[in-house]
């Protein structure tokens, strides 16, 4: 089993807006792969294999007049995960219609309600980039179709997927944490139709699917779009987040090499998601 282990960073930013909005593209660019927003800044986390003792020299608003900015980390093993975002996780609404939620917080008033314990995964509807997924999800027609949650995290898009029509899901993430999380939340959310696999793009192979969501990284998407485009059916649709607006030109251009079309552009702060169609 994996035993991965993430360095948790804890900013207090002053004043919170825009610098925390402008902290956080710049620790994604440097490698840090989930946020979660508090009262006084940000708290951000980077797997320990991917971190070095230099990650915040090119984080440049640390050294700038205009905003005042402190700092500690720790590292975090899965055995004290839940303490560590549970000091931070409070219930999220998306458009009125979903709410994200751990099991200890009371049931909302929405139509769809996702109980997720995140663990050793990422992926709460925190961010940006779940947040605007979600939203993709609830805008479009998902009844009867074949999905793919690529990098699925938590699984938390799976599930919602489910829930809004989809009759049969596969979820997959590199991580073990994550596939073994995604495992529980698809029981935990009573989920029927939704399959788990730890692998990358290789579990792809042969696979067909109307609908792909893949909320990653931009280095990692731009690699895997040529394979995502071969395992969508006609008409299929592309839904992709995990990168900033200035990035829409690089991954546009790549989709268009695989006769992918973009269609539909949801913005949140400086991250975007995009939809196309084959």
């Amino acid at each position: 089993m994996s035993n991965t282990i993430y360095i948790g960073y804890n900013f207090k930013v002053n004043p919170l807006q825009p610098a925390t909005e402008i902290l956080i593209a710049e620790l994604g660019y440097a490698g840090f792969e989930s946020f979660v927003e508090t009262e006084e800044g940000v708290t951000a986390y980077i797997q320990k294999d991917e971190w070095n003792a230099q990650i915040l020299d090119d984080i440049h608003i640390l050294s700038s007049d205009e905003f005042e900015i402190k700092f500690d980390f720790n590292a975090i093993e899965q055995t004290n995960w839940n303490e560590e975002w549970e000091k931070n996780f409070n219930p999220i609404i998306v458009d009125d219609l979903v709410s994200v939620r751990a099991p200890f917080h009371e049931k909302p008033d929405t139509k769809y309600d996702l109980i997720i314990e995140p663990k050793m995964s990422f992926g709460t509807g925190h961010h940006e980039t779940t947040h605007m997924m979600i939203q993709h999800i609830l805008k479009n027609d998902f009844k009867g179709k074949s999905v793919l949650d690529m990098g699925c995290g938590t699984g938390v898009l799976a599930i919602l997927a489910e829930k809004v029509g989809a009759s049969k899901l596969d979820a997959i993430d590199i991580d073990n944490w994550c596939y073994l999380n995604s495992l529980e939340n698809v029981e935990r959310n009573q989920c029927e139709h939704i399959s788990v696999f730890e692998g990358d793009v290789k579990r792809l192979e042969g696979k067909k699917y109307d609908t792909i969501i893949a909320n990653i990284n931009r280095n990692i998407l731009l690699a895997d779009i040529a394979v995502y485009a071969q395992c969508l059916n006609k008409n299929g649709s592309l839904f992709l987040s995990g990168f900033y607006e200035a990035d829409i030109p690089i991954i546009e251009a790549e989709c268009a090499k695989h006769m992918l079309k973009l269609t539909e552009t949801i913005q949140k702060g400086l991250w975007v998601s995009l939809k196309f169609i084959i």
